[in-house]
């Protein structure tokens, strides 16, 4: 696939720097905070951030303001903001945004027992935040156009010429460069590289995750990357996206077995910080989690003995590369996917 090519099909998503999704949430210019609400900036799913502040206030009686917007935006946001940001909670879709926020030191301390809600292989090594949930990578692909005898063995395979035309993958999105970003931490940089040039020589560049697999299901490619969660939403559904497309998992600690975690933190400048606290507890509590589940979001909760939606694999046998969410560098990330010509 030619750069030209490439980049057209990128033209609809935007340019450099992690975008949540396909989503078109931004960080709002015109949004007001009101000084008597917990300021929740959230780029996680606008009906999982909802179900979990209506189920928090009813059950505290604190009042939330969200404001959402992509990964990308929220984190870039609150950097920019500093110390002086009316944020109270930071919840994201993906960990590499959270990952720019505690470099940059915005983060109180994680409260020890909200941390003990969490399994210690879900949080990052620096324990400035926790995972609120998590979602896997795998392949989506069309039994027709490929058999499954003939499914990649590993993610770094679609790097060879076999595979020219025969994949997409939305990577213009925070999904996409996070599993990247899992790549990068566990494969190092050299082998990325010649990953990502194999993607632009061969990837179809969609919009986003469900484009994605809605491109495999009509049989335009055979196969794409995404992650789980879209394909068995489809399927609990009408299945028009997904009815002539199946799930291949890596496994095998391979990249593209990665998990990725959606984090949550309070932080340092927060002006109610009993209340942040309060909340992000309430998140990762089995509680909170119920709440995730029953939003039938499919994302895997992380929450100490709750249960993921019955459809899905469990999440301990998925076999995830261990990768620390602490490592994940969204800036290289862009850095490396612009100098290979794709963003």
């Amino acid at each position: 696939m030619r750069r030209r090519t490439f980049l057209t099909g990128l033209g609809a998503i935007g340019t450099v720097g992690l975008v949540g999704c396909g989503s078109e949430d931004k960080a709002k210019d015109e949004y007001k905070a009101d000084p008597g609400s917990l300021q929740v900036y959230s780029s996680q799913h606008e009906n999982v951030t909802k179900a979990w502040v209506e189920a928090f206030t009813a059950s505290t009686g604190i009042k939330v303001q969200i404001r959402k917007g992509s990964d990308s935006s929220m984190g870039h946001q609150i950097v920019a903001e500093g110390s002086s940001s009316p944020a109270d909670v930071f919840l994201t879709e993906n960990s590499p945004a959270m990952t720019l926020v505690e470099r940059s030191n915005l983060l109180a301390p994680l409260e020890e027992a909200t941390r003990r809600q969490v399994p210690a292989n879900l949080t990052p090594s620096s324990k400035a935040w926790t995972s609120i949930a998590a979602r896997s990578t795998v392949m989506v692909y069309n039994p027709e156009k490929l058999p499954k005898a003939e499914l990649p063995k590993s993610l770094m395979d679609l790097a060879g010429p076999e595979w020219k035309d025969r994949w997409g993958c939305a990577p213009g999105g925070a999904d996409f460069q996070a599993i990247v970003a899992g790549m990068l931490a566990g494969q190092g940089e050299q082998k990325t590289t010649e990953w990502l040039k194999g993607l632009k020589e061969n990837a179809r560049a969609l919009q986003n995750n469900i484009a994605t697999m809605k491109s495999v299901n009509a049989g335009e490619i055979p196969c794409g990357v995404i992650y789980h969660y879209y394909w068995y939403r489809d399927q609990a559904g009408s299945k028009e996206g997904s009815g002539n497309t199946a799930l291949h998992y890596f496994r095998n600690r391979d990249p593209g077995a990665f998990v990725s975690l959606s984090g949550g933190a309070v932080l340092a400048g927060s002006k109610k910080p009993a209340e942040a606290r309060k909340f992000l507890a309430y998140v990762t509590s089995p509680a909170g989690q119920k709440v995730l589940v029953d939003s039938n979001s499919m994302e895997y909760a992380v929450g100490v003995g709750v249960a993921s939606a019955p459809a899905l694999p469990p999440l301990s046998t998925l076999q995830a590369p261990p990768v620390d969410p602490f490592a994940l560098n969204s800036d290289k990330v862009s850095a490396l996917m612009t100098d290979a010509g794709i963003l």
